[in-house]
């Protein structure tokens, strides 16, 4: 049986880690959660976030908004939050409910205080391996694999969606200069899938499609990271049949427990990494 990479155990240490470097601090860092909506998943998400936050020293300011708000009343709030000093980062709950453009309203955050890491700008750093803030999800996906000690460095790396979100980030993360694999990335117009994924050393889906990586899909003793996270009326599953692939993989993420966790962990740091650039420019 393969390994299970505990997602919570390393969020754990990246939110100790978080606690310290904020108890050095004069100040305390601010983040500002906007959701829009009253879909239950996005309140548990961003409850979650929020708790994270307070539990290691961030504070945390909320606005809930009604679904029937209009795009100009959004972007406007989003405005205000971008002059307010005593917030470092903002983040928006995505997707957005009805004819609300969420791409529109992730660009008009300030890039230094998008915490999610999707601004264009942060994106396009990413594109030039210049430092930047990240998207949570692929830099958690890194973390993971570095506290579980996986080699990155000429290894082989197939990624199953090629979402801005995740998959395409990730495949830049992957290929950076320190971490150095060799990156392909996947998706649903793939031929012959199968023979694509078993030549990876550390596979990733991301598809947004359960169960959609199964047992034959896996090179033997290789790495397997599960993003996917599908609501089903049997619960949360991931992209993996995790069952089916546990004995062939020789690591594995659970869902949920695995990769959900660090997303949220990460958030932490871009936070607290925000509030040091934004002080240290001002």
């Amino acid at each position: 049986m393969g390994r299970i990479l505990d997602g919570k155990a390393v969020a754990q240490e990246v939110k100790e880690e978080v606690t310290a470097a904020v108890s050095l601090l004069d100040y305390q860092p601010g983040l500002a959660t906007v959701l829009v909506g009253d879909d239950p998943a996005s309140h548990t998400y961003v409850r979650g976030k929020r708790r994270d936050a307070e539990q290691v020293g961030i504070r945390s300011v909320h606005h809930e908004l009604d679904a029937s708000m209009s795009q100009q009343d959004l972007v406007r709030l989003v405005a205000e939050l971008n002059k307010d000093e005593s917030v470092d980062g903002i983040l928006v709950q995505l997707p957005l409910p009805n004819d609300l453009d969420g791409e529109a309203t992730v660009e008009a955050i300030d890039p230094v205080k998008d915490v999610d890491g999707l601004h264009p700008f942060n994106l396009g750093k990413l594109m030039l391996g210049r430092p930047g803030l990240r998207p949570c999800t692929p830099t958690g996906v890194v973390r993971i694999l570095d506290h579980y000690e996986i080699a990155t460095a000429g290894a082989r790396a197939v990624i199953v969606g090629r979402s801005f979100l995740v998959g395409r980030p990730l495949a830049m993360i992957l290929s950076e200069r320190g971490v150095d694999s060799t990156v392909s990335v996947a998706h649903s117009r793939t031929e012959d899938l199968v023979s694509v994924t078993r030549e990876a050393d550390i596979l990733i889906a991301a598809a947004g499609s359960p169960g959609l990586i199964g047992r034959d899909h896996v090179k033997p003793g290789a790495t397997v990271i599960d993003v996917g996270v599908n609501r089903t009326d049997e619960g949360l599953v991931g992209d993996v049949d995790f069952d089916a692939v546990v004995d062939v993989a020789g690591a594995v993420t659970p869902v949920p427990g695995g990769v959900g966790p660090m997303t949220r962990a990460m958030l932490l740091v871009n936070t607290l990494r925000a509030a040091e650039s934004r002080r240290a420019v001002s």
